[in-house]
């Protein structure tokens, strides 16, 4: 039973603050929902821009893209709270598609990634997370923080030297502010005060309206203008391809980090094919399709306090109506009250724990070196799906190298009525990399006329150690020795029984 906060009512538990239903029940719940989404979407406008340039089309596609996504999302995703938008990952794959084909194979691209991130939801996908550890998990997180600053450093290099003392004035609101109320969203406070201030005092600096001209209408549906053929499908099928698991890999990795965030679990199959629809249906409109935002989602989670899928949605709305009906107030709004905003969600995004010096000197040196791996591959090429496939590569072989240490081979000599016998204790998991040394772990010349391996303290993994006992038992024989391997379980049994003798000479 959940504790009480005060005298009257008991403590909601993290579930029961996702619950849309109970959101619109409480009015002080619905105002943080409602004002984070117009946090999120005012955040969300020079972003989808920036992406849009990134991939060679027009602003329009990428706002278009940024509410078809959120609204979507909203209703079919699996992770509450979790905004999903137009991004810089999917931008990057598709930019040499546009500038190659154009928009119509774009589209295309678009929704037949949808439809392959839905069939990757459906038979299991979702399920690989727990394959990443921690340590990249961190990596991951820490890369993303960087990216977020580095992606604001060229709106503080050649602007006008008001720039500065506005941007302090937006960190000042956005640290400062959470410690007196947290009635409103200080990112909200910070981005209205910086606007009011540069509206009344005619200050000239960069501005959203500076990055695109915004729409001023609906967006409407879009059938992309490519044949219906098989030389269509060798052109779109790479891009759409390589989308499907960018997407979902960043997805699920933000849909793992709200979980944490938040104390709760959501249905990652659920997500996944969610995204495919969103996909889908933004490629229907003509967009340039996306998947969910980090930054973003920690703007709507952690800075300002959402927990439901209410939030989502109205981030889709609120940013089609401001781009919209109130896009000349919106291209008022300074970049640096922007920029502040986002240098507080990277700060507030990077696990300042896993690099103090108690923590690297308790972790394993292994475990700091995956998540190393990780930053530097994500930050080197601006690429989340490379430096996570990285770091997970370099956890799996520092891993191995570890477990292969673990096996022990035990050599004793006795005498019975048989005679002289030599018998080797084997203990330990044996796979590729530790089975590999157990051929050099017996005294083949030395060893009497009867030899016994005693496996009952070990487990037969793969055909490679399959292969190094059917190496040890040849030598003996060539030798002229009898050896006997005893202990075997089952499994082990019927992998050797299978395999032994088909495998080559091995050594």
């Amino acid at each position: 039973m959940a504790a009480k906060t005060d005298g009257s009512a008991p403590a909601l538990t993290p579930e029961q603050l996702q619950s849309v239903r109970g959101t619109l029940r409480s009015p002080r719940r619905l105002k943080t929902e409602v004002l984070a989404g117009l946090v999120v979407a005012l955040a969300l406008i020079p972003e989808a821009i920036a992406f849009s340039i990134i991939a060679g089309v027009d602003p329009r596609i990428g706002l278009f893209a940024s509410f078809t996504m959120a609204v979507t999302i909203a209703f079919l995703g699996g992770r509450p709270a979790m905004i999903s938008a137009a991004t810089g990952a999917v931008a990057l794959v598709i930019a040499p598609l546009v500038k190659s084909h154009g928009v119509d194979y774009l589209v295309a691209a678009v929704i037949l990634a949808g439809v392959f991130q839905i069939v990757l939801g459906l038979s299991g996908v979702a399920k690989l997370m727990r394959f990443i550890p921690r340590s990249v998990m961190v990596g991951f997180v820490n890369a993303l923080a960087i990216l977020i600053f580095l992606s604001q450093v060229p709106e503080l290099v050649g602007v006008p030297w008001l720039v500065y003392p506005l941007t302090a004035v937006g960190l000042l609101i956005v640290f400062g502010l959470p410690r007196l109320t947290r009635a409103v969203p200080a990112p909200l406070v910070a981005i209205v005060v910086l606007t009011l201030i540069t509206v009344v005092a005619a200050v000239a600096i960069p501005t959203v309206g500076d990055k695109g001209e915004l729409p001023d209408s609906l967006p409407s549906l879009f059938v992309p203008n490519v044949p219906f053929s098989l030389e269509t499908l060798e052109i779109i099928f790479p891009f759409a391809l390589a989308m499907a698991f960018v997407g979902l890999l960043e997805s699920l990795m933000t849909a793992k980090l709200v979980d944490d965030i938040t104390d709760t679990r959501s249905p990652k199959t659920r997500e996944a094919w969610g995204q495919g629809a969103a996909n889908i249906v933004t490629g229907f409109f003509g967009g340039m399709g996306g998947c969910a935002m980090i930054g973003q989602t920690m703007i709507n989670v952690k800075a300002s306090g959402a927990r439901t899928r209410i939030s989502t949605f109205l981030a889709g709305v609120f940013l089609l109506i401001l781009v919209v009906v109130l896009g000349d107030v919106v291209s008022l709004i300074p970049m640096a009250a922007l920029v502040a905003v986002m240098i507080f969600v990277s700060v507030a995004t990077f696990d300042w724990h896993s690099i103090r010096p108690a923590t690297l000197k308790a972790l394993p040196k292994s475990e700091t070196l995956v998540m190393v791996a990780t930053v530097v591959v994500v930050v080197a090429t601006h690429n989340l799906a490379i430096g996570v496939g990285v770091g997970v590569l370099v956890a799996m072989v520092l891993f191995a190298r570890r477990v292969a240490h673990f096996v022990t081979v035990a050599r004793t000599l006795t005498e019975d009525d048989g005679g002289p016998l030599a018998t080797y204790r084997v203990d330990g998991e044996l796979f590729f990399a530790s089975s590999n040394d157990l051929y050099t772990q017996f005294e083949y010349a030395l060893d009497p006329e009867r030899v016994v391996i005693d496996m009952h303290a070990s487990h037969l993994w793969d055909a490679s150690t399959v292969a190094a006992l059917d190496a040890i038992t040849e030598k003996y024989r060539h030798h002229g020795k009898r050896v006997e391997v005893v202990g075997l379980n089952d499994s082990s049994v019927l992998m050797r029984e299978r395999l032994a003798g088909k495998l080559g000479a091995g050594h």
